[in-house]
């Protein structure tokens, strides 16, 4: 074989290889809308109203005959959909690797995901049990379509791309949602100049995340393409049974990778860290320093927004100190952060949008990086069911952040408190992370080891 020709398969397959990592971008573009307008900004508070629309004389709703007080149903909700979770996405995982298919998989979870999006436009009255039903399909549709879009990351990213490309990914994700949510804003701010009741232009909003969602989940569907190893001859159903088998055998395999497990801790640790943060926030905003939900909102835009930057130049860090390195840096602005905020004085809004920016720079890299960093973890031709195990330590776990915050301020009576407790999370995953030797567990996964980790 020629030099030339050698030359131009190299150069077709670097062609392919970008290629499928645009449309692999595409999932984070298509899916990230419903976080942002979906979970952190309308459904809280709209399916709060409804439950407490159908709600008896003492306030309280009764789903299969339990008594459940309206304004908890949301927290209810998402809890059942995290339990669901945990329960399909490392089957989801084990049938992706053991079949070899991942792409109708992601198919099947985006699109039961976005349809349950997008029938939340039919939520309105008294109809609470039907928008806790389709939240908790669309979110654990959501969770096991990520173990499987991640999963994607090591097949096509070569080691020495995976940091720019899981930064862009995020990137592309929070542009997504930053786009979405202006327009969003601009139809609920001045829904009576579009005709429409402030009610009716939640729901609109509501399912415009779903058809947004399954729109563009159309892009990487096209260009990603299924990849297929000894353990996953053709035809191979990846049935539930042979699923569980798997889960069971990964789990045990995980054993055998201590180093890996030690940075899933570490990442378990400060990612709950990142989420009560993220959840927490506008509820600091709004009752311990007294700003409106206005305010609230543009401080949620602003976080996506610089989110874009900091996830792209926490990337462009990493390639000169290291994946490790750089969100060791972040976990320490993180910690920060939290710490200026103790200190924000009450009724100011701008100092609080100086929070946000703060919080918006470190949150995108903080996430991109921790991503690529597990994908170097991972032993060849387990992708799916590490990253099952990945997304378990990120939507699984996330609640012992809120339980430490709720119980300090029952404790306290201060958010200002439960807002600095959370500081724990940082430093313990911090020192966890440290002691983690990342290039001893690239090696120990069986993978090469990048000149910078």
């Amino acid at each position: 074989m020629g030099t030339d020709t050698v030359r131009e398969r190299a150069a077709d397959g670097a062609a392919e290889r970008r290629r499928e990592q645009r449309g692999w971008y595409f999932y984070d573009w298509a899916c990230s809308v419903y976080s942002t307008s979906v979970l952190t900004v309308f459904l809280g508070p709209y399916l709060t109203s409804v439950a407490k629309a159908a709600a008896d004389a003492d306030g309280f709703v009764h789903p299969l005959g339990i008594p459940l007080r309206a304004g908890s149903f949301f927290a209810y909700s998402v809890s059942a959909s995290v339990i669901l979770s945990i329960f399909v996405m490392p089957l989801a995982g084990a049938a992706a690797d053991r079949s070899g298919r991942k792409k109708p998989l992601l198919a099947l979870s985006a699109y039961l995901g976005a349809a349950a999006t997008a029938g939340m436009f039919f939520l309105d009255g008294d109809r609470y049990l039907l928008g806790g039903l389709l939240l908790i399909v669309a979110n654990a549709s959501l969770a096991v379509s990520m173990v499987l879009y991640n999963s994607y990351l090591p097949q096509i990213a070569p080691p020495e791309e995976r940091d720019a490309v899981s930064s862009r990914g995020w990137a592309f994700g929070y542009a997504a949602g930053s786009l979405v949510l202006v327009a969003n804003l601009v139809l609920y701010s001045a829904h009576d100049s579009f005709g429409v009741s402030e009610a009716m232009a939640v729901r609109i909003c509501l399912a415009s995340a779903g058809i947004w969602w399954g729109a563009f989940t159309l892009v990487p569907l096209k260009r990603l393409r299924d990849r297929r190893t000894a353990d996953s001859p053709a035809g191979s159903p990846g049935a539930p049974g042979r699923g569980w088998r798997q889960l069971a055998a990964t789990v045990r395999d995980m054993r055998r990778q201590p180093l890996t497990l030690a940075f899933l801790l570490a990442y378990l640790v400060y990612n709950d860290g990142i989420q009560t943060v993220i959840s927490q926030a506008s509820v600091y905003g709004s009752e311990e320093l007294g700003l409106d939900q206005s305010t609230l909102i543009v401080a949620v835009l602003l976080v996506q927004l610089l989110a874009v930057a900091g996830a792209l130049g926490m990337g462009r860090l990493a390639r000169t100190y290291g994946a490790k390195r750089t969100i060791l840096g972040s976990l320490v602005a993180w910690t920060l952060t939290l710490a200026a905020g103790y200190f924000l004085p009450a009724g100011a809004p701008g100092w609080f949008f100086v929070l946000a920016a703060g919080i918006g720079l470190v949150l995108g890299g903080s996430q991109a990086l921790s991503r690529s960093l597990f994908s170097h973890l991972v032993p060849p031709g387990k992708e799916a069911e590490y990253f099952s195990a990945y997304e378990m330590s990120d939507r699984g776990m996330s609640w012992l952040g809120p339980l430490l915050f709720g119980v300090t301020y029952q404790l306290t009576g201060s958010y200002r408190d439960a807002i600095i407790s959370l500081v724990a999370f940082f430093v313990l995953g911090f020192v966890l992370l440290a002691r983690v030797p990342v290039r001893r567990a690239v090696r120990d996964a069986g993978n090469p080891v990048p000149a910078r980790i």
